[in-house]
């Protein structure tokens, strides 16, 4: 792992202490924007960074002694990766060509710094199509969320999911048992995830954290961006992840957001907000955004 890939990491990862102060990753880049413009660490890349030294760059006692902290954790880190490595972890940064460019490109300053990944890493770079929706879903819905599954595997597109109860477990064993492959951002340990064939799993932050909810609502940003349209098979209107991660693709655009037509409030909402609603579902290439469609007649 490179230098600077290591001072992300040490910067930006809790390494197991959810209490550490990790740095955002906007915060990361401006520090690094900062140092390059002082020349912080030119005359001598491998020294240690002192307080001294950062402080140079406009920030105060405190936050320059926190920095230097989270920079000095080095012995952390390396048994850190170790376990991530006997746990059938792997990390990548967004330095790291393997990285998914698709969430570098949606998401900005909110992209993670790493992911922490278990399972087939190629499918990082497939094209995907992502599927969310109720925990608890009635049986169009869940019809819907099976033909997703489905129509991703016959044509070509790793399905993107949050391995929730409901739509997306429905659409991912549809995906996998007609030969497709599963990309997963779980809201549980890493670590518990099987390895299965055909099936990746990438959490952010690190690879043993639990269930929070906030966790499980951080993550949907990751599921919409990776899509190239993602489909809702079924919301609640004004709350649960489903209809706030959906809010947030709106918002800033991640991806088309179809969502199938159940006649519900959460349905009507959305649409009226900028998804598409679709009625029938028999081909994903064929889904276009309503905004995008003309009548030629």
């Amino acid at each position: 792992m490179r230098q600077t890939e290591r001072g992300l990491l040490l910067l930006c990862c809790p390494l197991g202490d959810a209490m550490a102060g990790a740095l955002s990753l906007a915060q990361a880049r401006e520090l690094s924007r900062r140092a390059r413009a002082a020349g912080i660490g030119e005359e001598d890349p491998f020294r240690d960074v002192t307080v001294k030294d950062v402080r140079r760059l406009g920030y105060s006692e405190y936050e320059a002694g926190h920095i230097v902290s989270l920079l000095g954790r080095e012995r952390q880190l390396d048994g850190y990766l170790l376990a991530a490595e006997k746990a059938g972890v792997t990390v990548i940064t967004r330095l790291d060509n393997r990285f998914p460019r698709k969430l570098r490109e949606q998401l900005g300053a909110r992209c993670p710094a790493a992911l922490f990944c278990r399972g087939d890493l190629r499918l990082l770079q497939r094209p995907c199509i992502s599927v969310v929706g109720s925990r608890h879903l009635a049986q169009p819905g869940a019809q819907f969320a099976a033909q997703a599954g489905c129509l991703a595997a016959k044509e070509g597109f790793t399905l993107c999911s949050g391995d929730a109860m409901g739509a997306d477990r429905t659409a991912q064993e549809a995906c996998l048992s007609n030969g497709g492959s599963v990309l997963i951002f779980p809201a549980t340990e890493l670590v518990y995830c099987p390895i299965r064939k055909n099936t990746l799993y990438a959490a952010e932050g690190g690879f043993e954290f639990g269930f929070s909810a906030q966790r499980a609502l951080g993550r949907n940003r990751f599921i919409h961006a990776m899509g190239e349209k993602t489909l809702v098979a079924q919301t609640s209107f004004g709350k649960g992840g489903t209809w706030n991660g959906s809010l947030d693709n709106l918002q800033h655009e991640y991806s088309p957001l179809f969502v199938f037509d159940d006649g519900s409030e959460g349905t009507r909402a959305l649409c009226a907000r900028g998804a598409t609603p679709v009625q029938a579902l028999t081909s994903l290439q064929a889904l276009t955004p309503a905004q995008l469609s003309f009548d030629m007649q």
